[in-house]
């Protein structure tokens, strides 16, 4: 065999997508992977055609996106084809807290996913994710931004429960992801296995890790939200939010509400907008941008998906401009795609936490629904006739909205008829230049022009609209109409880069070889010999010309490795035959779902254990090594929020007390004071005398535990070093980092550990050694009876008074 021959294998799969192929070993940038929402068929396509390198979309159940269309399970293998023909992931969303009674279900949910070759699951239970894992050791997790990881250790959580990604909660700066990647390179473990050296340890990789980079911002870290709950018993984590955080508020401070002007919508972030950071966030290692939007139309995907594929094609472009580490995209660039952005969707658009905390900008507070471009200002109403001095483009066919200060109200609005430029008295033409493109406006409509706007016959009520009032533009036709175009029809639209090399000498077939970016190969070879070249030699542009002819194709000619022997030449129509079936080859083999392995028996038990049926009847055998001694009393523990509640609650003779104090400094105050209450309880206790009840000699055993902050980043070890210096007896576990922390001491995890199934309290119980769980408290009454049937109840701590924990939130008002 000649050295330039290739092995007769004539397909090949690479377990892993490698962008490699494509990028030169000295290259040192590695582009994120750009993952879109996808709630519907229209919307996948809209994602592929415009540069997705994956969708993540949600079942008919257990997503956080139930008000979306959604997929079903029928939908899978003929949605993972068209995304894998296409060279694109598919994750699911299995992002919901699951409870005991629907274990089965959801193991089958799960095997369905399994079997169709979805790419990952996107989980937030921990429960879940143990299932996920007693059904097949290889099938990918991703840590879901409602598990609330804002750290290394939290990381190292979600590794050890076998997650090979982690979606970072949005309240992550750059500056505290660039810690979180570089604790983790430090921390990786060590694997057993050696790298080719003998007896010498491999470092295990760095978790990759993903943030959401586009989109609606919740104002309370995900997975920690229960204001829909405790408002109308629609829980977030169920995929239910009620979206509490958009609607008006009053404040209230020392008693006495403030006024608020126009300013009413507290708790409405603007739109997160990621776009100026993109270099840094390049730069610090992540490895995929989550675009939000799963309740998004099909033209909101193809938008922001595109805007974000070009400016990360052009970084890959302008690499030698990323030596400094954070240059943004040109400004033009930015404006230009800010207006489409705005367009697309938004209620302002901001960097969110990126750049760290500013409650100023991340909430402007006048409104918290969509309203798009600004426009201005009015001016003035005359007759039928609003004057506005634009100060963004405008054009016939707009669609507008008037904003008078009273969003939660009936809005006027229309679309534009007639535009005309006051001073000159000419209507404007129509616009031929299409929006979105480098000037989205008419030219002859400059910003800064005092311009008469008209609209349709009985539109809008011009009673209701007045002097002062904010305009915005809602709609763009020309540009909705231009998304559209980018996904209609079944040929691609969007092509993905190949890589061909071709190999023979004269009087040999030629082989073809294609390899695309995700890591197949195919090989083709020529059904007659090369023949030696009096002229018109195969050269290179002989090749890429006849082999760079994949219109129509989801491919281009990306590279070519010309290593043919000598000047040989091939009929052009066998050059074309080669280049069909070896696309075609490519096609279908990139079609083949992922080979996960799949037990067949595995989880079984946990599905028959905790079914309805099972419940239903208590007495039906579970299995006896979940069981412990049943508790032969009720324990009352009572919490506490400062000095004063302390003392009343233990002269009421509660014997357990948590501590939730807003300054953990006064932790030492509170142990010390039960600590005196324990003495003097001990000192008082009556002498043995036999008309004293045995009750009445009982010593009360006071114990106190306290409570750390629920979330904790790197490099606020010191705040957990306060609550620990306390001595106090326990403490509650409120986040995985506290399990580390706290781990020689005893444990007691709270409600935000959203423990709903006895899959995720035995985990904590057996493999952490927490003394009991608090359930979770999205579940109902009818719900906690299943959970306390499905595991030892001893377990558990039960809520039963409370005013319920509503947002928990970075931003503060």
């Amino acid at each position: 065999m000649s050295k330039h021959q290739t092995t007769p294998a004539q397909e090949t799969v690479a377990p892993e997508r490698s962008s490699d192929l494509f990028r030169a070993p000295h290259d040192p940038l590695r582009i994120p992977e750009l993952l879109a929402p996808a709630g519907d068929w229209d919307c996948a396509r809209a994602a592929v055609e415009n540069g997705a390198d994956a969708i993540y979309f949600g079942l008919e159940k257990f997503n956080a996106r139930m008000r979306a269309r959604n997929f079903t399970e029928a939908d899978l293998p003929s949605l993972m084809e068209f995304l894998h023909r296409r060279g694109v992931k598919g994750y699911v969303t299995f992002n919901t807290l699951v409870f005991a009674n629907e274990i089965a279900e959801a193991g089958q949910h799960l095997r369905a996913m399994i079997s169709a070759g979805v790419d990952a699951a996107i989980v937030q239970d921990i429960g879940i994710c143990r299932m996920i894992r007693e059904l097949s050791p290889d099938f990918p997790i991703h840590a879901s931004t409602q598990m609330t990881l804002t750290s290394a250790a939290g990381i190292e959580f979600a590794r050890a429960l076998g997650c090979q990604l982690v979606v970072l909660a949005r309240e992550c700066s750059l500056k505290e992801i660039e810690k979180i990647q570089a604790q983790g390179k430090a921390d990786c473990p060590q694997s057993a296995a050696g790298d080719g050296a003998v007896g010498t340890p491999r470092s295990t990789p760095p978790m990759p890790l993903e943030v959401f980079v586009h989109g609606a911002l919740c104002v309370a870290y995900s997975g920690q939200c229960l204001t829909s709950e405790a408002l109308g018993g629609r829980s977030a984590n169920r995929g239910e939010c009620a979206q509490a955080c958009r609607m008006p508020y009053d404040l209230i401070c020392d008693g006495k509400q403030v006024a608020l002007g126009d300013g009413r919508y507290l708790l409405s972030p603007q739109d997160l907008a990621g776009l100026e950071v993109l270099p840094d966030l390049v730069r610090a290692g992540v490895a995929s941008l989550k675009i939000e939007g799963r309740l998004k139309s099909p033209e909101y995907v193809a938008n922001i998906t595109r805007i974000y594929r070009q400016t990360l094609d052009d970084l890959r472009v302008t690499n030698d401009d990323l030596r400094a580490a954070g240059q943004p995209p040109r400004k033009s660039e930015i404006v230009n795609r800010k207006y489409e952005m705005e367009m697309a969707f938004s209620r302002g658009l901001y960097t969110g936490w990126f750049r760290g905390i500013n409650n100023r900008e991340l909430v402007h507070a006048r409104f918290g629904k969509k309203r798009g471009v600004y426009l201005g200002e009015v001016t003035r109403v005359q007759g039928e006739t609003v004057f506005v001095r634009l100060q963004s483009p405008l054009k016939r066919g707009d669609g507008v909205v008037f904003d008078a200060g009273h969003p939660e109200e009936k809005e006027e609005g229309g679309r534009v008829y007639e535009i005309v430029r006051v001073g000159r008295g000419v209507p404007t033409a129509p616009s031929r230049r299409l929006a979105g493109d480098s000037e989205p406006y008419h030219r002859d409509n400059k910003e800064g022009d005092l311009t008469a706007v008209s609209f349709g016959r009985r539109d809008v009520d011009f009673s209701r609209v007045h002097i002062g009032d904010k305009v915005w533009k809602t709609s763009d036709p020309e540009l909705e109409r231009r998304l559209r175009a980018t996904f209609a029809g079944d040929h691609p639209h969007f092509q993905r880069a190949v890589r061909m090399d071709v190999h023979g000498r004269a009087c040999q077939a030629m082989t073809l070889v294609v390899r695309d970016e995700c890591g197949h190969v195919v090989q083709v070879e020529s059904a007659m010999p090369l023949v030696r070249a009096e002229r018109q030699s195969l050269d290179n542009e002989r090749l890429r010309e006849q082999l760079g002819r994949l219109g129509g194709t989801p491919f281009n000619l990306g590279g070519l490795n010309n290593f043919l022997e000598g000047k040989v030449m091939l009929p052009l129509s066998e050059l074309n035959r080669m280049r069909r079936q070896a696309v075609g080859r490519l096609e279908a083999l990139r079609a083949q779902p992922k080979r996960w392995t799949l037990h067949p028996g595995s989880s079984r038990g946990h599905e028959a254990r905790f079914s309805k049926s099972e419940i239903r009847n208590p007495k039906s055998e579970i299995d006896r090594s979940l069981v412990t001694s049943a508790a032969t009393e009720i324990e009352l523990v009572v919490l506490v929020r400062n000095i004063g509640q302390l003392e009343a609650t233990l002269r009421c003779g509660v014997e357990t007390i948590y501590c939730e104090f807003e300054d953990p400094t006064k932790y030492r105050e509170a142990v010390s004071r039960v600590r005196r209450w324990q003495h003097q309880a001990t000192a008082n206790r009556p002498t043995d005398d036999r008309a004293i009840p045995p009750s009445a000699l009982r010593v009360p055993r006071f114990e106190i535990w306290v409570a750390p902050p629920r979330i904790f980043k790197t490099g606020e070890e010191w705040i957990l070093e306060q609550v620990r210096s306390s001595d106090a007896d326990g403490y509650l576990v409120r986040n995985y980092d506290h399990l580390k922390f706290f781990a020689d001491s005893r444990r007691i995890g709270d409600f935000s550990l959203n423990v709903a199934n006895p899959l995720a309290a035995e985990y904590f119980i057996h493999r952490y050694g927490v003394r009991r769980v608090t359930a979770s408290y999205d579940l109902n009454i009818a719900q906690l009876e299943s959970l306390l049937r499905s595991a030892p109840p001893e377990w558990f701590e039960i809520t039963i008074h409370q005013h319920m924990p509503m947002f928990h939130m970075e931003h503060c008002v």
